[in-house]
């Protein structure tokens, strides 16, 4: 069984540092030219430092405490030669996320006292929330979960067929209604049927729209509502769903969205395809709420547990 489960590890690992390699190149590029010509660390290459990590979307507040805790380090060790920064910055970097009680997990999991455990999915359109929800169905049915899906995006009829293309993928039943459906109706159909059907895990699509933070809040308040009625203490999980490529915007709607609704976790979608990798360390250290997940490339299994301590070792190791 371990062997297994090395050789899923050495799988993970490895889709984990391709899909982090644009942002890996482009910030050890940004880190080379900020300390040239420099043999040890000082205000300047401090300064330069600083640069390269809101440049890299690690964000402003995350960026000020990694500066304080090297600036800390300097005056203590009283030289730090700039061929040591990229593993001091690791070293901070995890110590900063250490911090959190988040990002431990390794493995697709759900809490087996919540029975269907029910989980809302919310985000913008466009941010990867339906293929994020057939990725999650494809994890959960692998472990010999019963999952069945709901079509709550009634807003645009697309959303409901891309639901079902990953639905008929996967091979789980998706319980739906018509464009312009009620979402809390299509809900309260999806819990029924996954009680009915003694399902493990039931994934609610909800409509991706934020230009009204007002009816949004309404809209998700009513399905919470509704699905209630079915299953007490539900949603168990509401997962916002970011797109990690539009680096700063993910913060603004992680934002907006946790303003709206209650978010409990968070996954950061599409970083093999940006230099922006660096955002979700500073919304795992910005937000009170954990990451649970990760979409580092195109494949049915490249949704990943997101894992600190893999994601810092990653980012850190074979510099491009």
């Amino acid at each position: 069984m371990s062997l297994f489960k090395n050789i899923f590890s050495s799988k993970k690992k490895e889709t984990l540092d391709k899909g982090l390699e644009k942002s890996k190149t482009s910030f050890f590029s940004k880190l080379g030219k900020a300390v040239a010509g420099k043999s040890k660390v000082d205000d300047d290459v401090l300064d330069n430092l600083e640069e390269v990590l809101v440049s890299s979307d690690v964000g402003v507040n995350t960026t000020l405490k990694i500066i304080e805790r090297i600036e800390a380090r300097v005056s203590r060790d009283k030289y730090m030669g700039t061929d040591e920064l990229d593993h001091i910055l690791r070293e901070e970097i995890s110590g900063l996320l250490s911090e959190t009680n988040i990002g431990d997990a390794t493995e697709f999991s759900i809490p087996r006292d919540k029975k269907p455990y029910v989980i809302m999915v919310v985000g913008v359109n466009g941010v990867g929330k339906t293929t994020t929800i057939g990725k999650l169905a494809y994890q959960f049915k692998a472990q010999g979960l019963k999952v069945v899906l709901g079509a709550a995006d009634t807003f645009r009829a697309a959303a409901i067929d891309q639901l079902q293309v990953w639905a008929d993928r996967v091979d789980v039943p998706i319980i739906k209604q018509k464009m312009g459906s009620d979402p809390a109706s299509v809900a309260f159909d999806t819990l029924s049927s996954a009680v009915t059907q003694d399902a493990d895990v039931v994934i609610i699509d909800t409509a991706g729209r934020l230009h009204n933070k007002v009816n949004l809040m309404n809209e998700l308040s009513k399905v919470k509502r509704v699905m209630q009625k079915v299953v007490v203490d539900t949603p168990h999980d509401v997962l916002l769903v970011l797109d990690g490529s539009t680096g700063q915007n993910a913060f603004e709607q992680a934002k907006q969205f946790t303003k709206a609704t209650e978010v409990t976790s968070l996954a950061v979608t599409k970083l093999d395809g940006t230099a922006k990798g660096g955002v979700v360390i500073g919304i795992s250290d910005q937000f009170q709420i954990p990451v649970k997940y990760i979409g580092v490339g195109e494949g049915i299994e490249d949704l990943q547990v997101f894992n600190k301590h893999e994601f810092v070792d990653s980012f850190f190791s074979a510099k491009n």
